[in-house]
């Protein structure tokens, strides 16, 4: 398990540094890096207990997704399968420790190290209150494992094992008296 947590940070750092390198959030005059900045501020100001509880319930709907996926048998049935678990994780606000590897890091990329030219964008310049890094000084590397990441995931593995393997093991596998 601790290979594929590594793995999925890794990769996601990865994908990270090459969407900062792209320069994406100077689209839309800013607006894409902007929203950037608010989602990792959003998710590193959470309360731990709040992070916790939030990361419990996506990972039953990310397994019943792939449970969906198992029972599909084309690609498309597999997609379809798979829109509404998700659509429903990404709806309610849960948290997901390997997605916060890509959210929050993008945006501590974008406050620390944007071009002059994204602090001084119109759009951001224009907001009310105007958009200053000082708006975003909460989000800092610390606050994101403390505040966000151990406690999502603590919460994703109670909810993986408890909501669902400890579940489907009582339902289906758990020694019976004959």
């Amino acid at each position: 398990m601790g290979i594929v947590y590594f793995g999925n940070f890794a990769g996601a750092l990865l994908t990270v540094g090459r969407m900062f390198f792209s320069k994406q959030y100077l689209f839309s005059k800013g607006l894409v890096g902007l929203t950037a900045l608010n989602i990792a501020l959003a998710k590193v100001t959470l309360e731990p207990v709040q992070a916790f509880f939030l990361g419990i319930m996506p990972n039953a709907l990310v397994c019943m997704a792939v449970w969906l996926c198992y029972s599909a048998r084309s690609t498309i049935d597999k997609i379809l399968a798979i829109i509404f678990p998700i659509s429903a994780f990404v709806a309610a606000g849960f948290e997901h420790s390997i997605a916060n590897m890509y959210f929050v890091p993008i945006g501590l990329l974008i406050k620390n190290y944007a071009l002059p030219s994204f602090w001084a964008a119109d759009s951001l310049a224009k907001a009310t209150p105007p958009v200053t890094i000082d708006a975003y000084a909460k989000l800092t590397w610390g606050n994101f494992f403390v505040n966000n990441l151990i406690p999502v995931t603590l919460g994703n593995i109670v909810g993986g094992a408890g909501m669902v393997g400890l579940v489907y093991w009582f339902v289906y596998l758990r020694p019976r008296k004959h």
